[in-house]
């Protein structure tokens, strides 16, 4: 397909979709028109926009997906994952699995669920944020999923709640005879002084096409703190769009790390709004590319309010021909005095044929902030290497040894233990990949 036949497909699917009401959640039905309209004003993006203009998104353009199906998932297949997914709800090709989710004991009050049960069975706390925080207005994907959205996973906790376990949102795309595309949205919202974990990873045990376009609208309350994690582990053959997007309150704290590893072609957009007094944001990035992956990874910081910190590492490695983007900004609003703001990326470059292309920004409209911002790309530390090969190690073993010490400044900021070990475990065997023929191809 041509973008604007593709335009019209999902004009077509969405079409299809509002003459098969009732479903759930249909008071979001003008919100969801409002959605596809703007969609269909903006169509896809290209190259020649500035936000896209490191990543083409044709190959996803050109392929007719189909709707994802409910195909099916062992939970051994699951369990294998370890102690991370514990805690979880699971998603199949977008549709909620019951059977295969589990949560322990959670507080009183507290909501995990499926959010296209919880927009039928608790509206009053999903109404106040769903399409509230991420922007459809300006976005193709965040239009079209706000439009197509079948589920996704809601976790709600009231004021003062402690959720103390991790809990998962694993969502699995599997084999089918076609390409399939899926749009799964997740609610996390945390009222005032209260604090939880949320582990949110994409996957698949099969290497086939899919496309996966996903968006999380995320709320964290005056005094709240949020460790969220995402892990990116999809199909090699697959197609990946997120957006995340966080709104705090006054003294809100909101931690985000972000891991990608999978995919033929993947776009991350973090984004945070730093919109009350005294708030704190940290955003932690790691992606590691090899072959012909391409990873783009673009961030955003609103500092809007006055006196609130942020920090933020991204570090990539890249291996093969593969091509990684950073593009990362800070947003300096004229009411956010006594800004304080600090952003950094790192890039460690395995091969000549690798590539990155990074793009730190500020922009400041108050003058009295501390901001800063800087990147850096370089290879391997050759007397490093000459270090561990004069000591009887052999130059894979090596190389493993300085890459995943690049790492460690992003892994050893993981609070978990469980999702620390399963991300580590991820980590050396996508550094073993980097080595191999399928790696350097």
């Amino acid at each position: 397909m041509n973008p604007a036949e593709a335009k019209e497909f999902y004009l077509a699917r969405f079409a299809d979709r509002e003459r098969q009401k009732p479903r759930a959640g249909s008071w979001g039905d003008e919100v969801r028109r409002a959605a596809i309209a703007r969609f269909a004003a903006l169509g896809f993006p290209t190259t020649r926009d500035e936000e896209w203009k490191y990543t083409s998104v044709a190959p996803i353009v050109k392929i007719p997906f189909a709707p994802g199906g409910e195909n099916g998932v062992g939970g051994k297949q699951i369990d294998e994952l370890g102690e991370a997914a514990d805690n979880r709800l699971v998603f199949v090709n977008g549709h909620f699995s019951v059977k295969l989710s589990r949560l322990g004991k959670l507080p009183s009050g507290v909501v995990a669920s499926s959010l296209a049960a919880a927009m039928s069975d608790c509206r009053e706390k999903v109404e106040p944020h769903w399409a509230r925080h991420a922007d459809y207005q300006d976005h193709s994907f965040v239009a079209l999923n706000t439009a197509l959205m079948d589920d996704g996973a809601l976790l709600f906790v009231p004021e003062r709640a402690v959720v103390l376990a991790p809990i998962h949102f694993l969502f699995i795309s599997t084999a089918a005879d076609e390409a399939t595309a899926n749009h799964p949205r997740s609610l996390i919202v945390l009222e005032k002084g209260s604090q939880a974990t949320v582990l949110e990873s994409y996957l698949s045990f099969d290497r086939t096409v899919y496309f996966s376009n996903a968006v999380t609208e995320i709320a964290v309350g005056e005094g709240a703190a949020l460790d969220h994690y995402k892990v990116q582990l999809e199909s090699e053959k697959a197609f990946h769009v997120a957006t995340h997007q966080a709104q705090l309150d006054r003294a809100a704290n909101f931690t985000s790390h972000s891991i990608a590893l999978g995919g033929a072609l993947a776009r991350n957009d973090v984004n945070a709004a730093l919109d009350g007094e005294g708030g704190d944001c940290t955003l932690n990035g790691l992606y590691l590319t090899y072959a012909q992956q391409h990873i783009d990874n673009h961030t955003r910081i609103d500092h809007v309010k006055p006196q609130c910190a942020s920090r933020e590492l991204y570090k990539g490695i890249m291996g093969g021909k593969s091509r990684g983007v950073f593009n990362g900004k800070i947003y300096v609003h004229k009411t956010a005095e006594k800004t304080d703001a600090r952003q950094t990326n790192k890039n460690l470059l395995l091969s000549e044929e690798a590539w990155i292309d990074t793009k730190p920004q500020l922009e400041i409209y108050n003058n009295d902030v501390k901001c800063s911002h800087g990147s850096t790309i370089g290879q391997l530390d050759e007397d490093a290497l000459f270090y561990l090969r004069a000591r009887g190690i052999d130059p894979k073993a090596a190389i493993g040894l300085l890459t995943r010490g690049f790492a460690a400044d992003i892994t050893g900021r993981i609070k978990s233990a469980p999702i620390a070990r399963w991300i580590e475990k991820l980590l050396t065997e996508k550094i073993d990949l980097l080595s191999t023929d399928k790696g350097r191809l």
